[in-house]
């Protein structure tokens, strides 16, 4: 059983991107780290993979099938293409996925002149109750069976994508108004001071427009 979640909005794209942790709308990500750097020499493409630690409570219904899980490892990819000015992204979860994978892929392609087009195709696959995962289950589990459970499992994750999805909207907004009021230098001098948590007081004043990637 798998679901699908796929979401297209339009939005400026600069440096915010790599920038966008932290921001008010990103409390849950406790750390950020890049694992590797380097450039494709024959394609002269930039990969970036990066390591996310973010912080969040599962809901009732799936949290009654899974050890308590406070916190979770995301691992990012990223290919940057100055040729055609697109930006590829791949995270998924690296905890519990034989539970709950959720992999998902965005593309940040030009479209109008000063905006880029952001297309993100989510794919959930629950594997919960097959033998190589856990083992036999019996009682009302057994009795409401796998495939129920799965499908469980993976509408509240189509529903919780949703949510997250806006939340890292608002906080790329945040973002991009930030390094076109104060710049690449004054912005990372921000976040990691701590001054990052003012910025929301700016939401109601940024726009979308500016530069493609």
């Amino acid at each position: 059983m798998v679901k699908f979640f796929e979401s297209t909005f339009t939005i400026t794209v600069t440096p915010a991107y790599f920038l966008r942790y932290p921001n008010p709308y990103s409390t849950h990500v406790v750390s950020s780290d890049a694992l590797s750097t380097g450039i494709n020499l024959e394609t002269g493409n930039l990969h970036i993979t990066r390591l996310h630690l973010k912080r969040g409570k599962l809901p009732a219904s799936v949290a009654r099938f899974m050890p308590k899980i406070k916190e979770s490892y995301i691992l990012e990819k990223s290919i940057v293409d100055p040729r055609s000015q697109t930006l590829k992204t791949e995270h998924r979860n690296l905890d519990w996925d034989g539970v709950l994978s959720v992999v998902e892929n965005q593309v940040y392609a030009p479209s109008c002149p000063k905006t880029t087009d952001v297309n993100t195709v989510v794919r959930f696959e629950s594997r919960f109750g097959r033998r190589s995962e856990v083992p036999e289950k019996r009682g009302w589990l057994g009795g409401w069976g796998a495939a129920g459970v799965q499908r469980s499992i993976e509408l509240v994750g189509r529903s919780r994508m949703r949510d997250r999805l806006q939340q890292s909207r608002e906080g790329m907004k945040i973002v991009l108004e930030q390094l076109r009021e104060r710049g690449f230098v004054d912005v990372v001098k921000e976040q990691r001071q701590g001054q990052w948590e003012r910025w929301k007081q700016t939401q109601c004043k940024t726009e979308l427009s500016g530069a493609n990637i």
